[in-house]
């Protein structure tokens, strides 16, 4: 299994990137995909899920109606739209697969509640900074 993330750059803040997780090696289509981001001195934050099964995701209070994910199952792709950003927005970002999604059919909201060790393979993350 792998993921590799790309797209992470340098912006302004109250620019936009589009990020994008590409996966090998499963079948991208049956497990959630998740997009965590993490800066020095924090927890790795999980900021949106999406599943693959349904397209219905979940998102973060603190990307909620900046940051719209989304997936193209033929591509084996995640993509993660990032808008209007801050400083606050700065860190390493990276995708993620939920493979042992558990009993009954948990919603987005619920998978992104779990903790990030819960997450089965990630990729290694691309860079994001945002110069004010």
């Amino acid at each position: 299994v792998q993921l590799v993330e790309s797209g992470g750059t340098s912006v302004r803040a109250g620019g936009s990137l589009r990020l994008s997780c590409t996966a090998s090696q499963f079948h991208f289509g049956n497990y959630p995909i998740a997009w965590f981001r993490q800066t020095p001195g924090r927890d790795r934050e999980g900021i949106t899920v999406i599943r693959s099964t349904d397209g219905t995701s979940a998102y973060s209070d603190s990307v909620k109606g900046r940051f719209t994910i989304s997936i193209d199952n033929a591509k084996k792709t995640s993509y993660l739209q990032l808008n209007d950003l801050s400083a606050d927005d700065r860190g390493l970002y990276y995708c993620a697969v939920l493979f042992f999604v558990g009993g009954g059919t948990p919603n987005s909201a619920s998978i992104l509640a779990r903790q990030p060790a819960e997450f089965d393979y990630w990729g290694r993350g691309t860079q994001v900074t945002v110069s004010e």
